[in-house]
This record gives C-alpha cells, sequence and structure tokens, in this order.
C-alpha cells in the first residue's frame, strides 16, 4: 500500500467522509482511499491494486479478491464506496470473471461496512476529469495536477482514484 502524507491537520481531516473508489475487475481491481466532501478539497489517502494469479481457479481468485477488500474495509472504514459500473462491448470472455468478482466485492461492502457501493459509467467520471474518452495516461495525468503528485504508476488504481474523486465531488448515475 502506498501511505501518503496530507497537508491538513489530523482533526480536519478526521472530520471529513472516508470514500472507497473501486475499479472492479477479476484479475486486477483498482482501489483509492480518499477523504473529503463536496464542500473541501479532496485529500488522496492510499491506492493500490489487488492482483488475482490465472493460475488460480475463479472460486479462489475470489477468495483472493474478498480477503484482500475486507482488510481494506477494515483498515479504512469508507463512508461512502463507489464503484465502475462494468461495460462490455464484445469482449464477452471476460464478462463472467468480472461480474463475479462485482458481487464479491457488493457482498463485502455490505456486510463488513453495511454500504450498498453506488456505480457510475466509465464515460461519466472521466468526463468529469474533463474527457470522457480520456486514456489512463491522460487519467493519470490530471489526478497527479489535481494531487499535486511526483509520481502515479499507470495501472487500475488511476482509475479508482478518478472514481473516487468523481464520487466524492458530487457525480451520480441513475443506476439502480
Amino acid at each position: 500500500m502506498n501511505k501518503l502524507n496530507s497537508k491538513k491537520s489530523q482533526v480536519e481531516i478526521e472530520n471529513l467522509p472516508i470514500w472507497l473508489g473501486i475499479d472492479p475487475g477479476l484479475a486486477i481491481i483498482g482501489w483509492a482511499i480518499l477523504q473529503g466532501d463536496e464542500q473541501s478539497s479532496p485529500i488522496l489517502v492510499d491506492y493500490g491494486i489487488i492482483e488475482t494469479s490465472k493460475k488460480l481457479s475463479t472460486p479462489e481468485r475470489l477468495l483472493e479478491i474478498e480477503t484482500d477488500l475486507i482488510e481494506l474495509v477494515k483498515e479504512f472504514k469508507p463512508q461512502q464506496i463507489v464503484l465502475e459500473m462494468p461495460f462490455f462491448g464484445r469482449q464477452i470472455k471476460a464478462a463472467g470473471g468480472v461480474l463475479q468478482a462485482l458481487g464479491i466485492i457488493n457482498l463485502v461492502c455490505y456486510r463488513e461496512a453495511k454500504i450498498i457501493p453506488f456505480q457510475l459509467h466509465q464515460s461519466s467520471w472521466k468526463a468529469h476529469l474533463g474527457n470522457g474518452k480520456a486514456t489512463k495516461d491522460e487519467i493519470a495525468s490530471i489526478l497527479q495536477r489535481l494531487f499535486n503528485l511526483e509520481y502515479l504508476p499507470i495501472d487500475d488504481s488511476v482509475d479508482a482514484i478518478g472514481i473516487g474523486y468523481a464520487g466524492l465531488c458530487g457525480l451520480r448515475n441513475q443506476i439502480k
């Protein structure tokens, strides 16, 4: 996990809600912890990925996702959870695993934190950052400037930060 320092005092930070942004998948899940609300400057607390081995069976991978996500929820105690709504074009092959992982994510969020995550369309959270069709590199560049980061890895944690940030800023889709 990447521990980040913030410029806010501990008292200020304690009063702000904690957000968990998730980019779901079976092979790689991006996650990000942000703190703030619509009226304050957001703080990026931590981010990373949960990666499962393709050598494992799907149930073993789902168990690994469950275990790692439980650890994240227990450590950071989010009050809000936002995740990207998966979109499948013609690549139906990956859909089954991603949807199973999404079920585990929803289960853990509800069982461990009593939170029903809300979902954002990829194009809407990216548009919130300036371009609904932005690449991961472009999103990383925007987030680096936004959070004053010297370096940001180009992996699924970038999307999770963007997803969490959009949710924290009040973006919502009407998805039930």
